[in-house]
């Protein structure tokens, strides 16, 4: 990780309000909540990758 962020105190309770609707969709389960996180964010990776790779030109 190259970058660190710092988060406000409104931020921080934004951001734990967001993490506990995501448990909570888990049924509680933070292990299957933080896999499934993990699988997200490899998917908006490769996505990010793909819009910022640049192409080649086919013939």
């Amino acid at each position: 990780m190259d970058h660190i962020v710092t988060l406000g105190s409104r931020q921080e309770a934004a951001l734990q309000a967001v993490a506990d609707k995501f448990v909570a969709v888990h049924k509680g389960d933070v292990m299957k909540a933080l896999k499934e996180m993990i699988v997200l964010n490899g998917r908006l990776q490769d996505q990010l990758d793909a819009l910022t790779t640049p192409r080649r030109a086919t013939r």
